[in-house]
C-alpha cells in the first residue's frame, strides 16, 4: 500500500515514477525488470478492502511503535479470518505490537525481520509472541524458506533480536577499540574485512551502505531498550559520525558519508582534521601475514604473540565479542548455532562467533578472557556464565546438536519438514556433515552419491574452472553414471557453478605456439559437452552463482537446468578476445532455428548475437530464462540449500518417464552469408560510432559467421559437426592474434576485460 496525496492523475504519475525508480535501484531488488508488471499499487484511502484477498500481509513502515500500532488498528478490520499479519521490524517488541490487535488476529500475528538488501541477504528472523498459533508459525517458516528462499531463524522477542543485537555490538566494539588505540578509519576497515572472515565492506563501509542515520537510529534504539546490559555504555554514536549526519552526509545513498568518491579515488574522513583524505592506511607486515593464515588456531596464537597495536585491536574485538555472546546467549537465542548462522546469513561473515571461539580452542579463550576480566582489560567486568567455564567443555557445536544455555543441553537441528529438502545444509564448525560415498575421484573432480541412484559430480578446481583434468573427469563420470546410476547431476557445494575455461592453460599453450595441442583440447571440450547432451542417462545442471563461458556451455548441454535465483549466466568469451567454442554457439543456432519455425531466422539470431557479442551476463536465473540460456522446462529454485534436492528429483523424474537421449542434430537451418551481412552491418555502425574497437569488429564478424552457419546460402541445412568445426576454426584464428592474447593476459592479471 502507498499513501500519496493529491488528485488521481497526479497520484498515478507518482506511482509510475516510483515503479520506474524501483527498477533502477542498485543493488537490483528485482530478479528481472518484467516483474514490475506484477506489482499492483494500492492506497489506504481506496483499496483497504483488497487486503481481504491476501493470505499474508507484511507491514514495513518506519520503526515507531505508535505508528505501527495505529496502522494495525486501521487495517485489522479489513483482513480475512485466515490472513496472517506480520511486522517487518528490526527490534521493536513484537508482543507490544500485538497488544492492539483483536484476540483472533493475535494468533495470526508474528514479527519477521528481513535483512537488507532482502534479495541478496538470506537471513530472515521469525519472531513469534506468546499468543502466536504454533501451526501457523510452522507454515510461515516453510513458506519463507522454500517460496521466498530465505534462511529462517526463530528469534526471541528481545531488543535487536539476534542479528542486530550481536552485529551492532560487534561494530561498537570495533569503534571502541579503534578509539582506544587511535587507529584511523581506513585501517580499521582493512583489519575487519576478509582477513577475519567478514565482508569487504568491513565496519565503516558497512555503516555507509546501511546509512549513517539508520545505523545511528538502531544504536540509539538499542541503547534505550538495554539499560541493564553490562555493555550499555558503549551504545553511543561517536561525535564525528553525528557531525556527518547533521551535515546530511548519510553514506552511500547520498554519495558521501565516512567515505566519498572524488573522481576515481576513494577518500575517507579523518576525524582529527574533520576533512577527507585519500585512503592510504597500511597493515603492519606481521599482522598482514597473520591475517593471511587460514588456520584459526595459528592465527589466534600469532595475535597473542604479536605486540603491535593492530594485533591488540584484533584480539580485543574478538574477546569482547565472545564475552558478550556468551553472557547474552540464554536470553537472545535458542542455541549457539542460531547466533552463528544469523551472523553468516545476515552479515555475510564466513564463521560465526562461537565457531571461531571453538576453532581457536575453547578453554584457552576462556582463560584469556578471565585473565583480562580480572585485570580490567575487557569492555565489561561481567563474569563469564558457569556453562562457559565447565572444565570439560570443548565447544558448543557437536554431534548432538548445538548448546542451549537456557535449556542447559545440546539441541539438534529443527525437524520441520521443510529442512528435509536441504540434503547438505549449511553446517557450523564442529557439527558433523552428512556422509556421502565417493564413486570416482581425481585431482580435478569428485563423483559421489547419497544412496539414491543419482550420481553427483563436482569440480575441485579454483572457481570450478574447466581444466583438461575436469574434461577427462567429466567424461569418466558420465561413463560411470551410465553403468551404475539412473542419472547424473552437476553440482558444486559452494558457488560459483563454473567461472569458465582455464585461461592460464590456454594462454600458456598459445604463447608457445602449441595450437595443435589447443585444437585437441577444443575437440575434447566439445566431446565432453556432447557427452553430457547425448548420455544414455539424464543429466541435470544444478546451478548457483557464476556460470560463464565454458560453464554456461556445460549447462546448456544438460537435459535440464535447475538454477538458484542468484545465478549469473552468460557466454562472455568476447571479453578475452575469443568466441564460444564448447558448443555454445551451436546450441544457440539450433534454438534460433527452432524458434523461427521456418520463418525469418535473422531476428532470432540477432538477439543471441547481441548478448554473446557484448559478453553479457544475466543478472539472475529469471533473466537467463528470458535470454534462453535457461529453457521453459527448466526449474528456478529460490532457496540455494534446496537446489540439490530439486535437481535430483528432476533427474529421477526424467529417468522414470522413460528417458531417451536426443539424437545429434542433422538439419539445422541457418541464415548463411546473407545473415552474416546483416549482423556485420550492425557492427560497422558500432565501429563508426566508436562503440567498438577494430578488434571487437573482427571478433564480432567471426561470431556472426559462426551463428549464421558460415559461408553457405541462406536457408541451408547444417549439422552439429559443421557448427562445432566453425567454432574451433574461429576460436583458434583469434587466439593466434596478439590483441586476443593481450586481453587474456590482462584478464588474468587484473580480473577485468581490456578493450584494445
Amino acid at each position: 500500500l502507498y499513501d500519496l496525496p493529491g488528485e488521481k492523475d497526479h497520484e498515478n504519475v507518482n506511482v509510475e515514477k516510483a515503479l520506474r525508480g524501483l527498477g533502477k535501484l542498485k543493488p537490483d531488488p528485482l530478479a528481472t525488470k518484467s516483474i514490475l508488471q506484477n506489482i499492483q499499487p494500492a492506497n489506504y484511502d481506496q483499496h483497504l478492502a483488497q487486503l481481504k484477498t491476501c493470505d499474508l500481509v507484511i507491514e514495513a513502515i518506519t520503526e515507531r511503535l505508535d505508528w505501527k500500532q495505529d496502522l494495525f488498528a486501521m487495517v485489522a478490520p479489513h483482513l480475512s479470518e485466515h490472513t496472517i499479519l506480520t511486522t517487518n521490524t528490526s527490534g521493536l517488541s513484537v508482543h507490544e505490537l500485538a497488544e492492539v490487535l483483536p484476540a483472533p488476529l493475535r494468533k495470526r500475528f508474528s514479527g519477521v525481520h528481513f535483512f537488507n538488501p532482502p534479495r541478496y541477504m538470506p537471513l530472515l528472523e521469525l519472531i513469534p509472541h506468546r499468543d502466536m498459533d504454533a501451526d501457523l508459525l510452522d507454515i510461515l517458516e516453510g513458506f519463507f524458506t522454500t517460496t521466498l528462499g530465505k534462511d529462517v531463524i526463530r528469534a526471541n522477542d528481545t531488543p535487536g533480536f539476534i542479528g542486530n543485537r550481536v552485529g551492532i555490538f560487534s561494530m561498537m566494539a570495533v569503534i571502541h577499540h579503534a578509539e582506544r588505540l587511535g587507529l584511523p578509519i581506513d585501517l580499521v576497515d582493512r583489519l575487519t574485512g576478509p582477513g577475519i572472515g567478514r565482508p569487504k565492506s568491513a565496519t565503516f563501509r558497512t555503516a555507509d551502505v546501511v546509512g549513517l542515520d539508520t545505523f545511528a537510529h538502531v544504536v540509539h534504539t538499542l541503547a534505550l531498550m538495554t539499560e541493564d546490559d553490562p555493555w550499555h555504555q558503549y551504545y553511543r554514536i561517536p561525535e564525528w559520525i553525528q557531525t556527518l549526519i547533521d551535515k546530511g552526509a548519510l553514506g552511500q545513498k547520498v554519495g558521501m558519508g565516512v567515505y566519498k568518491k572524488e573522481g576515481r579515488e576513494i577518500h575517507v574522513l579523518d576525524p582529527a582534521i574533520q576533512d577527507y583524505r585519500r585512503v592510504q592506511a597500511a597493515l603492519d607486515d606481521e599482522v598482514r601475514k597473520i591475517l593471511l593464515n587460514p588456520h584459526v588456531v595459528e592465527k589466534y596464537d600469532a595475535l597473542i604473540a604479536c605486540d603491535h597495536p593492530q594485533a591488540d585491536f584484533l584480539l580485543s574485538i574478538f574477546l569482547d565479542l565472545f564475552h558478550f555472546c556468551a553472557f547474552h546467549l540464554p536470553a537472545i537465542a535458542h542455541t549457539a548455532r542460531d547466533i552463528d548462522l544469523a551472523l553468516r546469513w545476515g552479515y555475510g561473515w564466513k564463521m560465526g562467533v562461537f565457531e571461531v571461539w571453538q576453532a581457536a580452542g575453547w578453554q584457552r579463550i576462556v582463560q584469556q578472557m578471565n585473565n583480562r576480566i580480572t585485570q580490567g582489560q575487557m569492555m565489561s567486568d561481567a563474569a563469564l556464565p558457569e556453562w562457559v567455564v565447565e572444565h570439560d567443555r570443548t565447544g558448543v557445536h557437536g554431534v548432538g546438536g548445538s548448546w542451549s544455555a537456557d535449556g542447559h543441553c545440546m539441541i539438534p537441528r529443527s525437524r520441520h519438514p521443510v529442512y528435509r529438502r536441504q540434503l547438505l545444509p549449511d553446517v557450523v564448525f564442529g557439527e558433523p556433515r552428512p556422509e556421502t560415498e565417493t564413486a570416482y575421484e581425481s585431482e580435478a573432480v569428485r563423483l559421489w552419491h547419497g544412496g539414491d541412484d543419482v550420481a553427483v559430480l563436482g569440480f575441485k578446481t579454483k572457481m570450478h574452472i574447466i581444466t583438461d583434468g575436469v574434461l577427462e573427469g567429466t567424461r569418466q563420470a558420465i561413463k560411470i553414471a551410465e553403468d551404475n546410476f539412473k542419472a547424473l547431476v552437476l553440482w558444486q557445494p559452494q558457488p560459483p557453478f563454473c567461472a569458465g575455461a582455464n585461461l592460464s592453460e590456454i594462454i600458456n599453450a598459445a604463447s608457445h605456439g602449441k595450437f595443435d595441442v589447443l585444437e585437441d583440447l577444443l575437440i575434447r571440450f566439445q566431446q565432453t559437452t556432447l557427452a553430457l547432451k547425448h548420455s544414455v542417462v539424464p543429466t541435470v545442471a544444478a546451478v548457483q552463482g557464476l556460470a560463464l563461458g565454458g560453464g554456461c556451455e556445460f549447462l546448456m548441454h544438460c537435459d535440464r537446468i535447475v538454477a538458484g535465483l542468484e545465478s549469473y549466466i552468460g557466454l562472455v568469451e568476447v571479453g578475452v578476445g575469443l568466441v564460444p567454442a564448447g558448443g555454445g554457439c551451436k546450441e544457440l543456432v539450433a534454438r534460433a532455428a527452432d524458434a523461427a519455425q521456418g520463418g525469418d531466422l535473422v531476428p532470432f539470431i540477432a538477439r543471441y548475437f547481441e548478448r554473446v557479442g557484448f559478453g553479457r551476463m544475466s543478472g539472475s536465473a529469471e533473466e537467463a530464462r528470458e535470454w534462453d540460456y535457461i529453457g521453459q522446462n527448466d526449474r528456478i529454485v529460490m532457496n540455494s540449500h534446496e537446489l540439490l534436492h530439486a535437481a535430483k528429483h528432476e533427474a529421477l523424474a526424467l529417468y522414470e518417464s522413460g528417458y531417451r537421449p536426443p539424437l545429434p542434430r542433422q538439419h539445422i537451418e541457418v541464415a548463411g552469408v546473407a545473415g552474416t551481412a546483416v549482423l556485420q552491418a550492425r557492427l560497422v555502425n558500432l565501429l563508426k560510432g566508436d562503440f567498438i574497437s577494430d578488434h571487437d569488429y573482427e571478433i564480432g564478424t567471426r561470431l556472426a559467421s559462426i551463428m549464421c552457419g558460415g559461408d553457405v546460402d541462406p536457408g541451408s541445412k547444417v549439422n552439429d559437426d559443421w557448427l562445432l568445426h566453425l567454432e574451433r576454426e574461429h576460436f583458434l584464428a583469434l587466439l593466434k592474434q596478439e590483441k586476443t592474447q593481450a586481453r587474456i593476459h590482462y584478464m588474468l592479471d587484473n580480473g577485468k576485460p581490456l578493450r584494445n
